[in-house]
């Protein structure tokens, strides 16, 4: 093996930190499987061979959006043929439906509407709060929070705390997309720079609110910028550990405006997950979209470093417009399977980690 793979090995497994220089080597590197087991060694120091899961309610308040990003199929126009906004009541009713299934989570996220004021979406927790007062509700993207603050004259932290009080628990981490200003203004110009979802982010960690991660790759940006991605991540949860999962999402062409790049591969998703494993030290967990990466796929990411499946999510809109071949949700038997056959103990979490039953086999 080459010594800087060596050198690299060695450092992973004294929990010292990696270098740009060296996440660069790894994302050169070819051998998958030593990758996927520098990657498995971090997993199970942090987490042993526990895979967390919650049992969780997407909802996508309007597909509406001022942005139109190039790698979006969601966003439409306000007089286009798809284009729909949910009542307050719609919202309330779709969080009650998850209740049955033993939902302890509503993930809320929205286009960026040209006519809702700040106080539709204000009421929007505030309702879910009243109807549904012991669920978590996980809302808002970085981006999203920027355009309230834009729409409402109100700050960032303004605006959270707002939120906040009406029952906001935590942001998902959404909207990060690639923080390079060259691939944003090339592909999302309308929306908040990534060093305005950094600020938001430390805004949010700063008031209390955990939040998620995310990187989108795989269209136009470069190995750099995805490493640049990562250690500015790395970077913010050294300030605030604020962070509890960083989420890799691959990219789907499909009925977007770069239709003409070609889907990521297995192999390149792996590895994208492995090296965001081995970068960010200092995130607890990896998590595995399964909409975006598909179960199959989801499934071996818990040998390459990922420890959480994400949750049974119901209603997938977004992905979906792009393309996406998955269920718009899975049950919990289904991910306790994927878990128990991949070798690893199934463990049902809230939004912010908590965990609320460590599964045996025969036992759901």
């Amino acid at each position: 093996m080459d010594k800087l793979y060596k050198d690299i090995e060695l450092k992973v497994n004294n929990n010292l930190r990696l270098s740009k220089e060296e996440g660069l080597a790894l994302m050169e590197c070819q051998d998958l499987l030593f990758l996927g087991k520098l990657a498995r060694e971090v997993k199970l120091r942090k987490t042993g061979r526990k895979a967390f899961f919650n049992v969780n309610r997407h909802i996508n308040l309007t597909n509406i959006c001022i942005s139109r990003c190039k790698f979006c199929a969601f966003g439409v126009d306000k007089n286009d043929a798809k284009a729909y906004v949910m009542s307050i009541e719609e919202v309330v009713n779709k969080g009650l439906e998850a209740l049955p299934q033993g939902a302890t989570e509503l993930h809320i996220v929205s286009g960026l509407h040209p006519e809702k004021s700040f106080s539709y979406y204000l009421n929007v927790i505030r309702e879910v709060r009243k109807h549904i007062p012991n669920i978590h509700i996980q809302a808002f993207t970085a981006v999203e929070i920027d355009y309230f603050a834009q729409i409402s004259g109100l700050s960032i932290k303004e605006v959270l705390q707002q939120l906040k009080e009406a029952g906001l628990g935590s942001l998902p981490g959404g909207g990060a997309e690639v923080f390079s200003s060259r691939v944003r203004q090339e592909l999302c110009a309308k929306k908040a720079s990534g060093e305005r979802w950094l600020e938001i982010m430390e805004t949010a960690h700063r008031m209390g609110l955990r939040t998620n991660a995310t990187m989108l790759f795989g269209h136009i940006e470069t190995i750099e910028e995805r490493i640049d991605h990562l250690i500015k991540l790395r970077e913010l949860q050294d300030k605030t550990g604020g962070f509890q999962s960083f989420i890799p999402l691959p990219f789907h062409p499909a009925n977007t405006q770069l239709e003409n790049i070609k889907r990521t591969t297995a192999y390149e998703e792996l590895k994208m997950i492995a090296v965001s494993r081995l970068m960010l030290d200092n995130f607890d967990h990896i998590k595995a979209f399964w909409i975006m990466l598909g179960i199959p796929l989801a499934q071996i990411s818990l040998e390459f470093g990922v420890d959480d499946l994400d949750g049974t999510v119901v209603e997938e809109k977004i992905t979906h417009a792009a393309g996406a071949q998955t269920k718009e949700g899975i049950s919990k038997e289904e991910l306790l399977e994927l878990i128990f056959t991949a070798g690893y103990i199934p463990v049902e979490r809230d939004t912010v980690y908590n965990e609320l039953k460590i599964y045996e086999r025969n036992e759901t």
